[in-house]
């Protein structure tokens, strides 16, 4: 009678053992899709980034180059005006 105890112990083990086994790979999976996702926001964010950037610094850039321009012409009419 012994034998046969251990003998569904064991069983019993070995059916833990696999659950265990699935649930690691059920997680896996998991991982790897939240891995993919994760990776596609950070790629997301990047360019929203970037685009960010280029949509204030370009102006900035321009406004180096108009302001000064501006100025001159302003009070290049002031001074006619006096």
């Amino acid at each position: 009678m012994r034998r046969h105890g251990q003998s569904v112990k064991y069983d019993k083990i070995l059916d833990m053992e696999q659950d265990i086994q699935n649930k690691l790979e059920e997680q896996d999976e998991k991982l790897n899709a939240i891995f993919t996702s994760v990776e596609k926001i950070r790629k997301y964010f990047l360019v929203i980034i970037w685009v960010t950037v280029v949509a204030v610094a370009l102006p900035v850039i321009g406004l180096i180059f108009a302001i000064p321009s501006f100025i001159n012409t302003y009070t290049s009419s002031l001074e006619g005006l006096l």
